[in-house]
């Protein structure tokens, strides 16, 4: 058998997440659907980072192991583009290392989270960035962004129900920029991320920048303090899963 690597795009909207969910529209059931028709088995993947319902994604890793019978790189690549939807995209696919797996080999993950920030909404940005009407400091929120580098314990950040037991996160890089003239967007780079922490961050470090919580309240947030605490989480339409390191 033979591993593989895609690397892919979508667009969130119309999906229920990454994850293959019986009944539901994702992402995994249609790449899985598509590589069933090409390779006549079953075919399940691993993913570098699953997403939930309508988040996007430019640069997500996916691998699997084929059934007997190798396609080429090329062959796959404009098969798979042909069987999936229009809302995905695989953008690369080919070989990789024998035993190469997307989700344990990856060594950071990449997000960003995109502010529409003006009175009116664009009707061109509504399905990708969050509308913000409101005052913003960008002082505080890039404060709030300087504190992330490094290892903290974020349980304020993912929801209460959740399977992980680990909640330390190790982030290399974190800051605040100017996309375009409305555009702002905050970027996040870490080991690995747990459900819905980028948006809890991002949620959290706006009601300091619209002056509803403090810098140091946030720094205390890192600190293993319990949800409850934590800042609402940002809408789901706003955040990217931009790259993946190996």
């Amino acid at each position: 058998m033979a591993s593989y690597r895609l690397d892919i795009a979508y667009d969130g909207t119309r999906f229920r997440g990454w994850s293959r969910q019986q009944g539901l529209r994702t992402v995994q059931g249609e790449i899985e659907a598509a590589l069933e028709k090409l390779f006549s088995a079953p075919v399940r993947l691993t993913v570098a980072g699953r997403t939930d319902a309508g988040v996007h994604a430019i640069g997500q890793v996916a691998s699997f192991e084929s059934p007997p019978g190798r396609s080429p790189p090329e062959t796959l690549l404009r098969a798979l583009n042909a069987l999936t939807p229009e809302d995905v995209a695989i953008t690369a696919a080919g070989e990789a290392a024998a035993g190469f797996d997307a989700r344990r080999d990856a060594v950071a993950r990449r997000y960003a989270y995109r502010l529409w920030v003006d009175q009116v909404q664009s009707p061109f940005e509504r399905r990708y960035s969050v509308h913000w009407p409101y005052p913003l400091d960008r002082g505080a929120l890039e404060r709030c962004a300087g504190m992330l580098p490094g290892t903290h314990d974020f349980t304020a950040f993912t929801p209460t129900e959740t399977e992980h037991v680990r909640f330390e996160r190790t982030v290399v890089e974190a800051g605040w920029e100017q996309e375009a003239e409305r555009i702002l967007r905050f970027e996040i780079e870490a080991d690995a991320f747990m459900r819905s922490m980028v948006r809890a961050l991002v949620g959290t470090m706006l009601e300091v920048g619209s002056g509803r919580r403090s810098t140091e309240d946030f720094e205390r947030l890192l600190g293993g303090r319990p949800r409850a605490e934590g800042g609402e989480t940002a809408p789901a339409h706003g955040l990217f899963l931009v790259a993946v390191r190996y």
